[in-house]
């Protein structure tokens, strides 16, 4: 495979792994949104806990750092194609760990947390995601 080639996979990658984060979120708040609450008093609880869940993205996001780095590093070598692969490792990784704010706002639908705090939910995980897209200056 090419650079190129390798670029628009890991952007088509990136694509694919955010409609899988916030896909849930919204099917389940269209799906069961408008049903009664199973426990409201968990709503806030699993909205402060989806905002934290973004610490957790911290470790993730140095691994993906270190990588790209790494990344740059190999261009033009023969440890090129290797690099691109850890790179879409760690990425991977990052891509879970990103998703939680979404995933968590996803579970609080059934405790009745409201469209507003669910959207910053997704809103974060947008942000999460936007982190992680290839850099232009690589290759």
């Amino acid at each position: 495979m090419t650079r190129g080639q390798v670029k628009r996979r890991l952007s088509v990658d990136w694509w694919k792994y955010l409609a899988l984060a916030l896909v849930p979120l919204f099917v389940l708040n269209a799906v069961f949104g408008q049903g009664e609450a199973i426990l409201p008093v968990l709503a806030m609880p699993l909205f402060i806990a989806g905002v934290a869940s973004m610490f957790v993205s911290l470790k993730y996001f140095g691994r993906y750092k270190h990588a790209l780095i790494a990344t740059q590093k190999a261009l033009d070598t023969a440890d090129e194609p290797a690099a691109w692969i850890a790179l879409a490792a760690s990425r991977r990784a990052a891509f879970l760990a990103a998703a939680l704010p979404a995933w968590i706002g996803a579970l609080a639908v059934f405790v009745g947390l409201e469209a507003i705090p669910l959207m910053l939910l997704a809103l974060s995980t947008v942000v999460l995601f936007y982190l992680y897209r290839i850099p232009r200056q690589l290759g």
